[in-house]
């Protein structure tokens, strides 16, 4: 992705330490976390310093390498196990987490008891853990910038780009690509409540890259299909299932239910960390319900009734039947055909 003119990834191993965008302070400050420790990697993941599926599944795999570094000879196992479980706790929803922690710890146990060998080995792991996910959405926006059409107008929801992936983004990633190759875009961004990923952080990276965008209120979208000024929605998803079912951000559900009432093409954009082949329909999906705060106010002011309760869903399960296709490296599927066509 393009930060003030320069490359950057969200997360990647430096000197020892991973090293992340801290997106918590994005759009106004543009800062970078440096960790050293797993525990701290899964606060940051459970705060949403990082976050993004793909990309919490990077700092997964890199807080599983860190713990690797510190694990004494003699207690090698447990400590890896304790990191694994305290990381993969850290939020529920996306798979990637899983499978980025579980990548690093499986090639790392297989050289136990060469210490030495095994630390190293939870190091290049996690680098190619993270650059699979990175080349993974490069193609994946190849592959989606097919169903771009020019001078098209996208409605988009949460923050799917390069920030919340290694690099290139799922959602943001196909619109990159078509930016990039020269096609005339214009992005309707939904805000995104309670968060505001979409407002802050997806605004922040087109605008980093030039590509013309508005941000709009998430109740807003209604209207824009109604005056038939869109002409489709791409988001990413935290999981895919067997079935077509996916997880996203909340509010994405209502997107796929508004697109298909105006007859609207509704894709979803996902690389293969992201499918869950385990999971064979969305109401086996884990939804995080996340801090009442985060509803209540807004940079530290209160915006809402101090002495209501709150319900606050992080996600919602948008069906398969709402799916026009799904976006992946190796193209675009219908939604129940999908794990199938990805994994052969």
């Amino acid at each position: 992705m393009i930060i003030n003119g320069s490359e950057y990834r969200s997360v990647w191993w430096e000197h020892g330490r991973l090293q992340a965008i801290d997106q918590n302070k994005l759009p106004f400050e543009f800062a970078i976390a440096a960790f050293t420790d797993f525990q701290t990697v899964a606060e940051a993941i459970r705060n949403m310093t990082v976050r993004g599926a793909p990309a919490i599944g990077a700092a997964g795999a890199f807080g599983l390498a860190l713990a690797a570094q510190s694990a004494p000879d003699d207690k090698f196992r447990t400590h890896l196990r304790k990191a694994h479980d305290v990381l993969i706790a850290a939020r529920p929803t996306a798979v990637d987490l899983v499978n980025g922690v579980n990548y690093v710890y499986e090639q790392t146990l297989k050289f136990i008891p060469d210490y030495v060998h095994a630390r190293q080995v939870a190091v290049l792991a996690a680098n190619e853990f993270a650059n699979r996910s990175s080349e993974d959405c490069r193609q994946l926006g190849l592959a989606g910038n097919a169903i771009i059409p020019n001078q098209a107008r996208i409605l988009t929801h949460c923050n799917a780009g390069a920030l919340a992936t290694v690099d290139w983004g799922t959602a943001l990633g196909v619109i990159r690509t078509a930016h990039r190759k020269g096609k005339e875009l214009f992005v309707y961004v939904s805000e995104t409540r309670p968060r505001f990923q979409g407002s802050r952080l997806t605004a922040f990276e087109l605008e980093q890259e030039g590509i013309p965008h508005a941000i709009i209120a998430d109740s807003a979208a209604g209207y824009y299909f109604w005056k038939k000024e869109i002409d489709l929605v791409i988001t990413g998803a935290d999981r895919v299932c067997l079935n077509g079912d996916i997880a996203n951000k909340i509010g994405t559900y209502e997107k796929a239910v508004l697109a298909k009432e105006h007859k609207i093409p509704f894709y979803i954009a996902a690389p293969l960390s992201t499918f869950d082949f385990g999971c064979t329909r969305g109401s086996e999906i884990p939804i995080e319900f996340r801090a009442d705060e985060e509803l209540k106010s807004v940079g530290g002011v209160p915006v809402a009734n101090p002495a209501s309760p709150v319900l606050n869903p992080s996600f919602d399960i948008t069906p398969a039947g709402f799916i026009t296709g799904i976006i992946t490296r190796k193209g675009v599927f219908p939604p129940r055909e999908a794990a199938q066509k990805v994994q052969g």
